[in-house]
């Protein structure tokens, strides 16, 4: 299911970006990203080579955008680190076991890791859904 997934290049910006952005999470079925439809979260970067580049027409299964400051698809820098075209930060195949992203949500699974969070948010931070959906479905 992964034969339209882009090819990553060089960002647009051609400088290795490695900072918080934001992100959406679009419905889609990624197994990771189930129950997140929706969610706008900021999430760090850290990469030189994260520009999503299609061989053809663009019919990868969104599961990941950047977005911009009034939270619409990022396709502008700074919102959009990288240069990807309808700010995709992350795609997913038909059946949603394979999840593929260039932002790194390991680096913000608790709240103390974050820049900013509500503090009635508690110790995990909305990405540790992802985590935790994975465990769900190995077993």
């Amino acid at each position: 299911g992964a034969q339209d997934w882009p090819t990553f290049h060089r960002n647009r910006s051609e400088q290795f970006e490695a900072r918080f952005t934001m992100t959406e999470i679009p419905a889609s079925p990624s197994i990771f990203l189930a129950g997140m439809a929706g969610s706008k979260l900021p999430v760090v970067v850290s990469h030189g080579e994260g520009r999503a580049v299609y061989a053809g027409a663009n019919q990868s299964l969104i599961a990941l955008r950047y977005i911009d400051h009034r939270g619409a698809p990022a396709t502008t820098y700074p919102f959009n680190p990288n240069g990807s075209p309808e700010g995709i930060a992350g795609v997913t195949t038909p059946d949603g076991r394979f999840t593929i992203m260039m932002p790194h949500p390991e680096r913000v699974f608790r709240t103390v890791q974050m820049s900013w969070h509500p503090g009635t948010l508690g110790a995990d931070s909305p990405w540790m859904t992802m985590f935790r959906n994975a465990r769900k479905w190995v077993g």
